[in-house]
């Protein structure tokens, strides 16, 4: 072995040692150990990146997720310089080899076994193939490097903006509004079928579009929904009528669970609006008394694009 690989080999080596120590004891593994097995199998995006302006002000996962792509540019580019590989066979081992290390991490429970980082991983190595390969092409040494390391970054740029692109194509979007007295079969008492009356609150008159909750005879009034609905943002407006007594409340459950509790001494004269997120919802109670009215409630699901 010439000394020009020999060099390569203790680099090559030693950078390896470095990584398996990060990957098995760094950041305090060794001294809390997990109480159980985590393989996470399923992909969630590998390829994003921090932004620019995330990168600022970067958070703990801002930094894992660029460390894990980057720190493995240097095997796509120190590999091939020890032994001629195409990329095909120095990918499939290289993935081999990192799936084995997320193994022993996960049995060991000196961490996970995370498909995501296989993949970025994987995706770091072959940006520094793809670099080497360009560079090689050039005879001289430091244009070489320089080719190299502009290739790098360009196809790390390259890399978050086809996750960006990604992430933007499967997020889920909004919907359209739908309010509680449309497509939404009730219990208990429903929304007025009417068109709901105008009022004014605070001297500013307020005509409900969709729906109106308010108690005529000033006493209590309970509105139950069954929804069975996952993933949307909910909407309502609210406030004291005037010129009424300015006494009321109002109060919002879902599951049995009060998300919104509001009365005269803390709600002012002017109409308010609650918005709520939601992952799972059952059932809607809304429940107003005295001169307290709610007008315009509904919902927006939200859905990827292909739903």
């Amino acid at each position: 072995m010439s000394k020009h690989r020999k060099l390569i080999f203790a680099i090559t080596s030693l950078y390896t040692l470095l990584i398996v120590y990060f990957m098995f004891f760094a950041f305090g593994r060794g001294d809390s150990v997990a109480d159980s097995y985590t393989f996470m199998f399923v992909p969630d995006n590998f390829l994003k990146l921090p932004s620019l302006s995330d990168l600022l002000h970067p958070t703990l996962m801002d930094l894992v997720s660029l460390g894990n792509i980057a720190a493995f540019i240097p095997f796509g580019l120190l590999i091939p310089l020890l032994y001629p590989i195409r990329f095909v066979r120095f990918l499939l081992g290289f993935v081999l080899s990192i799936t084995v290390l997320e193994t022993v991490q996960a049995l060991t429970m000196l961490g996970s076994f995370d498909v995501d980082d296989i993949l970025r991983n994987s995706t770091g190595a072959a940006i520094g193939y793809g670099a080497y390969k360009l560079g090689s092409r050039t005879k001289s040494v430091w244009r070489s490097l320089a080719v190299m390391g502009m290739s790098v970054v360009l196809m790390l740029i390259g890399t978050g903006a086809v996750g960006a692109g990604v992430e933007q194509a499967l997020a889920k979007k909004q919907g359209p509004f739908v309010a509680l007295n449309e497509g939404i079969s009730g219990s208990g008492s429903a929304a007025q079928e009417t068109k709901p009356r105008p009022f004014a609150i605070g001297g500013q008159e307020i005509v409900p579009e969709f729906n109106l909750y308010d108690a005529e005879d000033g006493k209590k009034q309970t509105y139950r929904y069954k929804l069975d609905q996952e993933d949307f943002y909910f909407r309502l407006q609210y406030g004291i009528s005037d010129p009424q007594d300015f006494e009321g409340s109002i109060s919002l459950s879902v599951n049995g669970q009060e998300i919104l509790s509001d009365s005269a001494a803390y709600q002012g004269d002017a109409p308010l609006v609650f918005e709520w997120y939601f992952e799972q919802a059952d059932e809607l109670t809304i429940t107003v008394e005295g001169n307290e009215k709610a007008w315009d409630a509904g919902y927006r699901e939200m859905k990827h694009w292909w739903e």
